[in-house]
């Protein structure tokens, strides 16, 4: 059993400007809990001067160094398996937590199911609400990975559910964590690894939740203008969908998903979209990787439960929403 405290896991590359922003915000909050605390900057070979910035400005840091440049799974798996503590934030290089951030959120691993909670995030200079619960949302069987909700007049007893768990800023209990043995890596570089894992810890029977009185700023990143650049970053998100979507899905649904690809390869053929071709390659060629990610989940839920459906976990989440008013966005 871990230690009670908490870890704080920052993936850090070429965050230099942003460390010196977030991290004495993050001291601040994590000495509110009054628990024992360590923060860990896990740093995916950066090119800038991340690691000398922290040896001389923040000592007390424990830094882990990638000697090649892995992408965010790798690097958040590293920190987590370095961490002490029972309680593990993941925590994103522009992400600024509010000093009370952690206070609302200890109060859901009182719950032996909790798998782990976040918060609500803001803009960095503005109070404008940009990431909320996560709402689960379908068309036909594929799994849409967007969609946001929160409750319209939320107050500070309400528990609610969340699809997944942001990576940016996602309180987790360790011991889950490391049983469900962490990010999965197929989903490097980045996407998508977040909604795995929260839907990996549904299935075996572990709640997520969203919690609207914890607040943290996000700076948003400046918009990707080259159209090289957005295309690359397409074919894998694209790609690290066909993962979701094959783990995740079973029997017939996983046949009416492959169904499904048939009119999307078309109208990807007839709009020029052909990264979306290459995301098929790249899912096909490595798709003995995702076999064995699906085997691994099935043997887990052996030893637990019986794994819930993707639906399944779906209908938990709407269900608790009935006579209740929401707000999507």
């Amino acid at each position: 059993m871990s230690t009670l405290g908490i870890s704080i896991i920052i993936p850090n590359y070429n965050g230099q400007h942003l460390l010196p922003l977030i991290l004495p915000a993050a001291f601040i909050a994590l000495q509110k809990t009054k628990l024992a605390y360590e923060v860990i900057v896990s740093d995916d070979c950066s090119t800038d001067n991340s690691i000398a910035f922290l040896q001389h400005n923040f000592t007390t840091v424990k830094i882990i160094e990638s000697p090649i440049n892995k992408g965010f799974s790798p690097t958040a798996n590293a920190g987590v398996f370095a961490a002490k503590f029972k309680y593990i934030l993941l925590l994103n290089s522009d992400v600024k937590l509010t000093e009370d951030y952690f206070l609302p959120l200890l109060r859901y691993f009182d719950k032996p199911d909790t798998f782990g909670v976040m918060g609500k995030i803001i803009g960095w200079d503005d109070d404008l609400q940009q990431d909320g619960a996560k709402y689960p949302s379908f068309h036909g069987v594929k799994i849409k990975t967007t969609g946001n909700y929160i409750l319209t007049n939320p107050n500070q007893n309400d528990w609610v559910y969340s699809m997944y768990l942001s990576g940016a800023n996602a309180l987790i209990d360790k011991n889950k964590l490391i049983e469900l043995g962490g990010f999965n890596e197929l989903y490097a570089p980045f996407y998508v690894e977040d909604y795995d894992l929260s839907l990996r810890a549904w299935r075996l029977g572990y709640k997520c939740y969203y919690e609207h009185f914890a607040l943290c700023r996000h700076q948003v990143s400046t918009s990707i203008k080259i159209k090289t650049k957005k295309n690359a970053i397409n074919t894998i998100y694209y790609r690290n969908k066909l993962y979701l979507h094959f783990i995740h899905l079973s029997g017939i649904n996983l046949w009416l998903w492959f169904l499904q690809l048939v009119p999307e390869v078309l109208f990807s053929l007839i709009t020029g979209k052909f990264y979306f071709f290459t995301s098929l390659s790249m899912f096909f060629s490595t798709i003995d990787k995702a076999k064995k990610a699906k085997l691994q989940l099935y043997n887990s839920a052996k030893k637990k439960q019986p794994l819930l459906s993707v639906k399944e976990v779906a209908n938990t989440i709407l269900s608790s929403l009935k006579n209740k008013k929401t707000h999507r966005f």
